[in-house]
């Protein structure tokens, strides 16, 4: 995977030159302020290539640095200028040739009103760490400035050697070659839809395994509790009717008294009194109203005591009865119990576990649905993928040649290079990628970071990066000190294949080489003025010979130097690339 830097450089838009159709001019100036050393600086872009020189710590990465700020980089607070409030980074791109530049600003509304490929991009950042960012003068977010500069432009750091080590960097670059991107990127969404298939389905089933252990609970549930009959709703009764019967031998010992008490004791004494009315023989009123209402307590006495030797004959067989009521409340509350809810509302709860049974025994169709588009995901999946397999394949042979050329260009006489895959799921596909290199034929090929040493990897690294570059559709390409490592006949290769490649696209290139430095099209040099501010002035013809002598002999210029550099550089304006 591209570093952070080189995937948010990728994003700027560069312009079609009408004077030459085939240079292509995306950046087209670079604007910065109170950022790290730089107080000012204004810097022009032109098409073709541009090198960038200086001195070793002058500063050149500062250029890049900046440039990754309004590609959607975050904001870190040691870039901004001492004793400043905030840095300001502008960047103007020409994105009249770039359709997918063009459609996020139309998503965004932010076209230029006066040139609709023009873009001026604007990021300005606190000394709090606070940024904002602006397209054409619209607010947007750093992840817009991200996409916007994605299909456009390619940095190459200094750390690319590193990466390219890596199998998913193998992998990309192997695809800038000789894969669709459009296809690549229908293979990765593929995947994620057949990933997401699979998890919804596997959900699903978890689910419906859930349901039916939830119905077998259910259905044992509903059995148990339909066991108790009718008794299941006559709780209260029947816990009435056992406090009753469990009284039950303290009930009928106060009754019986009762009723001895009204035989033995009230009839008596109300038989004594009516027969003292009656020995009175006085047919006074008053005495006969109380003979009639003694009669009267006589008889609903000896009904009272008929009635209560009744109810005293309803516990004959009180034991057996106590033990049946009993059972049955206790049956209700153990159950009640393990549902865990009140023996009063277990009729209650019976049909609401009743109606989610019937709920869930509905046929579930959607574990099946779900299996057919896991099925389809799937396939189409391995249909993309297959596609993108059989692309890669049949550009491993002709890229491997090609860098191997390159390799050999760059000084690796006896080197070559193999792509081997290997099976490897992913969003990527079906495969990993491998580079396995041999340095000399006398020895066997291995990976690269486990066969070459620094310089070779260094210079194998570079190979692998131009040939891919040359096939890929980005308009603009970058190069932080790639010539580390490369020097004399070498260099001049590099720097042959940087030019030929800005034929077609925009290359900027940070180098120490003179070499490189004699082929460009524009060259500006890095410098530190009284105040240790860096700055980027443009060179002309006299600046140019005094740069390369510098880079040809050191710190001391002499006119041996010089002389070598005017040479140096008449000789690459007559190259052919």
């Amino acid at each position: 995977m591209p570093s952070l830097q080189a995937r948010l450089c990728r994003s700027l838009p560069l312009p079609h030159q009408a004077t030459a159709p085939r240079r292509f001019l995306v950046l087209k100036a670079l604007t910065v302020r109170n950022f790290v050393l730089v107080d000012r600086l204004d810097i022009e872009f032109g098409p073709g290539l541009t090198v960038i020189t200086g001195e070793s710590g002058a500063g050149k990465s500062i250029l890049l640095d900046a440039l990754s700020l309004v590609l959607g980089a975050r904001v870190q607070r040691s870039k901004i200028r001492p004793g400043t409030t905030g840095c300001d980074v502008s960047a103007e791109f020409d994105v009249s040739a770039q359709p997918q530049a063009l459609a996020v600003l139309g998503e965004q509304e932010a076209f230029d009103t006066e040139s609709e490929g023009n873009c001026l991009v604007r990021r300005a950042a606190s000394a709090e760490g606070r940024s904002r960012a602006f397209v054409n003068g619209a607010a947007v977010t750093a992840a817009v400035l991200a996409r916007l500069a994605e299909p456009l432009i390619d940095i190459h750091g200094q750390d690319q050697h590193r990466l390219v080590m890596r199998p998913d960097q193998q992998r990309r670059l192997l695809d800038d070659f000789g894969a669709d991107a459009a296809l690549a990127a229908a293979v990765a969404d593929a995947h994620r839809r057949r990933t997401e298939a699979a998890a919804q389905l596997e959900a699903a089933r978890a689910d419906a395994q859930r349901r039916q252990e939830r119905r077998t609970l259910l259905a044992y549930q509903t059995e148990e509790l339909g066991a108790l009959g009718e008794d299941l709703g006559r709780f209260d009764e029947i816990a009435a009717t056992h406090r009753r019967l469990s009284r039950a031998q303290e009930i009928v010992a106060a009754i019986g008294a009762a009723t001895t008490e009204i035989q033995d004791d009230l009839g008596s004494r109300a038989s004594h009194i009516l027969r003292a009315i009656e020995d009175a023989q006085d047919p006074h009123e008053n005495l006969a109203r109380a003979s009639e209402l003694m009669n009267s307590v006589q008889v609903f006495l000896e009904e009272a005591g008929d009635e209560l030797r009744r109810y005293l004959d309803s516990f004959d067989a009180a034991d057996e009865t106590l033990a049946d009521v009993d059972a049955r409340l206790s049956a209700l509350h153990d159950v009640a119990r393990r549902h865990r809810v009140p023996p009063a509302t277990l009729a209650e709860h019976l049909a609401a576990l009743n109606e989610e049974l019937k709920e869930l025994a509905d046929e579930d169709t959607r574990v099946v649905a779900l299996e057919a588009e896991a099925r389809d995901a799937a396939t189409g999946f391995g249909q993309l993928a297959e596609q993108l397999s059989g692309q890669r394949r049949e550009a491993a042979v002709p890229f491997a040649a090609k860098v191997t050329e390159a390799i050999r260009e760059l000084g690796l006489s006896e080197a070559s290079l193999e792509v081997r895959f290997s099976p490897a799921e992913s969003a990527a596909g079906l495969e990993s990628v491998d580079y396995i290199i041999a340095t000399n034929p006398k020895y066997p090929a291995g990976r690269l970071g486990d066969i070459a040493s620094g310089g070779e990897i260094s210079r194998i690294s570079l190979a692998i990066q131009l040939v891919a570059a040359e096939h890929s559709a980005l308009p603009c390409m970058i190069l932080d000190e790639a010539d580390v490592g490369v020097g004399g006949t070498s260099a001049d290769v590099l720097g042959r294949v940087l030019r030929r490649l800005s034929r077609s696209g925009q290359v900027i290139a940070i180098t120490h080489a003179p070499q490189i430095a004699a082929l460009a099209d524009a060259h500006m040099k890095v410098v530190r003025n009284d105040d240790q501010d860096v700055a980027i002035v443009p060179l002309d013809e006299d600046g140019r010979v005094g740069e390369l002598a510098r880079m040809l002999g050191g710190r001391t210029v002499t006119e041996e130097s010089r002389s070598y550099a005017a040479t140096l550089l008449r000789e690459g304006r007559g190259a052919s690339d």
